[in-house]
């Protein structure tokens, strides 16, 4: 693929020579010394992304369930949509990016397509497979490497500082220390603090500070591990269920999800504007996702490219594809990614870790149960709190790039969309830039891209 060339970065040119055993092999195709990282680091940093998405085994099923999907089924389906994106990106791209079953798009096609439209389960995966198709062609063709290299500075920057808020809203709402006001006022409020997973949580952040501070190393880890350990001895909610247990591909009553999928019923005017949606939706989420994870692990050439970025703008969208052959949700790069980044990930290792994980987990369903939203909470509240120092690469010299970045970031967590804080960023950018008399500044790209996001939110397409 030529518009990949310039992105790809190629094992070490003395593999070749490189002594016999499977640990040289291994360091030598991943680029471990050359990035300054080492086997254990990668191995932790996979186990603390694996952690810290392992909820999207539950959640998405439980979503899918309710819109008359087989929950068993769908359950088999994010593990090997998981598995297969994670190992792409981590073999092909060498990237520290696990790739899933897309929370915000699973919601939309369970909520909007199955139970808003009425569209049969086949119907949504026909759709699915109709957005990976079109969204996989954006992204061989060089049209989302396009995007970012038309994203600004400023968007870039703001893109990962609102991303890290975002972070810190999931989190803190997930355990109950920030919760939607019911009365009058602000949307949100201060939650149980003296409940259990709220108080698990604040003290989980403050360990990680403090161990962080000690450079203890696995520190995210140690921290996610021993909460879960706690929860296990007193908290009744965490229960022992076993380690093993048989993968079901279909429950007794309901047909495979496998190959399920009626392009046909997906072809239909109803549906073909549900699909461009979803396809303009992943293709900004997903992208700013791609380049903040990549920026915060260093993965980023002189020009400020993501290194090896043709080939990680594939692999999400080539994931979505496999996923709705296999019954699953639309799928994308994990923010929860930089839980890992943050604990050492540099290379894709990390994102092979997380995929051979998924897979095992077909068979070892049973303890995912082990691990409770509030010894997660903790790495994302870091993670989050970690990704607010892009604050500090804005140019404030540039008001009107800067500003655009801030705007960028606060509304990607005050509208709780990533899609939404760029879009915002570009058109205030551009907006601002032709009232400052700067007009000069802009590219064509820049402007393309903010009026074709401002059209589709002002045509009411917006998820």
């Amino acid at each position: 693929m030529a518009a990949d060339q310039e992105y790809v970065l190629t094992p070490a040119a003395n593999a070749a020579a490189a002594p016999p055993g499977l640990r040289r092999r291994v360091e030598s195709y991943f680029g471990i010394n050359a990035r300054g990282t080492s086997l254990r680091q990668e191995t932790l940093a996979g186990l603390t992304t694996f952690l810290a998405m392992v909820y999207s085994v539950f959640v998405v099923p439980s979503m899918y369930g309710k819109a008359g999907f087989d929950t068993s089924a769908v359950f088999i389906a994010v593990c090997l949509t998981t598995a297969f994106g994670s190992l792409l990106m981590g073999l092909w791209a060498n990237l520290p990016i696990a790739i899933g079953c897309a929370i915000s798009l699973t919601a939309f096609t369970a909520f909007d397509l199955a139970l808003g439209k009425g569209m049969a389960p086949p119907v949504v995966l026909g759709a699915i497979f109709l957005m990976g198709l079109v969204f996989t062609a954006i992204s061989v063709t060089g049209v989302r490497s396009w995007i970012l290299r038309n994203l600004p500075a400023g968007v870039a920057h703001g893109t990962g500082v609102g991303i890290g808020l975002f972070l810190l809203l999931i989190a803190s709402n997930g355990v109950g220390l920030i919760v939607k006001n019911p009365g009058p006022g602000l949307p949100v409020a201060l939650g149980h603090l003296d409940s259990l997973p709220a108080l698990a949580s604040v003290v989980g952040l403050a360990a990680i500070f403090g161990l962080e501070r000690r450079r203890v190393p696995g520190s995210i880890l140690i921290v996610i591990l021993a909460l879960s350990a706690f929860g296990l001895a007193f908290d009744p909610h965490v229960k022992f269920n076993g380690i093993f247990a048989l993968p079901s591909l279909a429950a007794p009553g309901h047909a495979s999800l496998i190959g399920a999928m009626d392009l046909k019923g997906a072809l239909s005017a109803a549906v073909i504007p549900s699909v461009l949606a979803l396809v303009m939706t992943a293709v900004f989420d997903a992208t700013g996702t791609i380049r903040a994870v990549a920026g915060q692990a260093g993965q980023l050439d002189e020009q400020g490219r993501i290194i090896n970025g043709g080939r990680a703008l594939t692999a999400d969208s080539v994931s979505s594809i496999f996923s709705s052959l296999f019954g699953g949700a639309p799928a994308a790069a994990y923010i929860e990614s930089a839980a890992g980044v943050a604990a050492g990930a540099k290379t894709g290792l990390s994102s092979a870790v997380v995929g051979v994980l998924f897979l095992a987990l077909i068979f070892l369903s049973p303890l995912a149960g082990l691990v409770p939203a509030y010894a997660t909470a903790p790495a994302l509240m870091y993670v989050g709190l970690l990704m607010l120092g892009s604050l500090r690469r804005l140019d404030m010299d540039d008001m009107v790039d800067a500003m655009a970045g801030l705007a960028c970031a606060v509304f990607i967590v005050l509208s709780c969309n990533i899609v939404t804080g760029i879009m915002l960023g570009f058109c205030t950018l551009v907006i601002g830039r032709i009232a400052a008399g700067e007009w000069r500044r802009l590219n064509l790209g820049t402007v393309g891209i903010a009026a074709a996001l401002a059209v589709f939110y002002l045509g009411g397409w917006a998820i």
